[in-house]
């Protein structure tokens, strides 16, 4: 699609992959949806079988032309989180609890003020690890060397 890049980008991103969202503008307004996709450089997001439009595609080598419906982009403003317990849409918030971790919680007029859960599709990884060792990893026995001892001071570079 032909977005330009956001003026203002969000840094603190509260929407994340994978969140059950509501749409709160735009034709389809009330309907709720799965984040499949977020747009970072726009500021926008694609819920999945929401906002569809008919997109034109020319016959190219390898691929079939016509009229397709596709999902399009809408901004994070026109959507909100759904609250876990409520099952209205809701501001999310950032709370640390005792031990440190930091989570998302509803917050806002009507919020419950529960967890939100991270999503667990990302906790799947999209590239998987590397099982075997290639040539451009450091081997585990140089990795393990003791090369300071901060008792004695060995290893400091003589400045």
């Amino acid at each position: 699609m032909g977005w330009k890049a956001a003026q203002k980008l969000i840094h603190h991103w509260k929407i994340l992959r994978g969140d059950n969202v509501m749409i709160i503008r735009g034709k389809d307004k009330g309907e709720t949806g799965l984040v499949k996709r977020v747009v970072r450089s726009q500021n926008r997001v694609i819920v999945e079988g929401k906002n569809l439009v008919k997109k034109h595609i020319k016959q190219g080598q390898g691929h079939e032309g016509g009229i397709f419906t596709v999902e399009a982009p809408l901004h994070v403003s026109n959507v909100q989180v759904i609250d876990p317990v409520t099952g209205k849409p809701t501001k999310v918030g950032i709370k640390y609890l005792e031990d440190g971790s930091k989570v998302r919680v509803s917050r806002g007029i009507g919020a419950s003020g529960s967890i939100i859960p991270r999503p667990e599709i990302l906790k799947i990884r999209t590239t998987p690890r590397p099982t075997v060792v290639g040539p451009k990893d450091t081997p585990m026995d140089v990795v393990l060397e003791k090369t300071y001892d901060p008792q004695t001071g060995k290893g400091m570079p003589n400045l």
